[in-house]
């Protein structure tokens, strides 16, 4: 007869164990509850936050500011391509506008389009670029840059 509880007690738990962990929110799919998941209030948020600081970076020619804004592996690079003939802290041209166009989900983190205009001389030239953001433990960071951005997204008026 103990073997018998044992079982119907064993069996009991298993079929309650799993309801108690739904009830505590285990096993629950909404994205903004998983870990290294953020709402996107807040994912939107940041990358603007960061796009900004490096773009106020690239006006001010402060490549260290620039460089603090990257991830780790996008780093190990910027160094020599910043500095360097195209790259964006170079000494022969000024950045004398940045405005952030767009920020949206992507395939790789958020992406944010801005609009940079340049000066080389007397000429004068704007050009877009998409930055990625994306969350590196507790903190964000830019992860890529490259040419292009995105239309903005028409506003929603309720």
């Amino acid at each position: 007869m103990g073997v018998r509880n044992s079982r119907t007690t064993l069996v009991a738990a298993l079929v309650i164990l799993p309801l108690t962990l739904v009830g505590c929110g285990f096993g629950d799919d909404d994205a903004a509850d998983r870990p290294g998941r953020a709402p996107a209030e807040e994912a939107a948020t940041k990358a603007r936050e960061r796009v900004q600081a490096y773009l106020d970076a690239m006006i001010a020619k402060d490549v260290a500011a620039g460089r603090g804004q990257l991830c780790a592996p996008a780093q190990e690079t910027f160094d020599t391509a910043a500095t360097g003939p195209n790259g964006d802290f170079a000494d022969h041209f000024t950045v004398t506008e940045a405005a952030i166009t767009d920020v949206r989900p992507g395939a790789a983190g958020q992406e944010v389009s801005t609009s940079v205009t340049v000066k080389a001389g007397s000429r004068k030239g704007t050009r877009a670029l998409l930055f990625t953001v994306t969350r590196s433990g507790a903190d964000w960071c830019v992860t890529a840059e490259a040419p292009g951005g995105h239309t903005p997204q028409p506003s929603v008026t309720p």
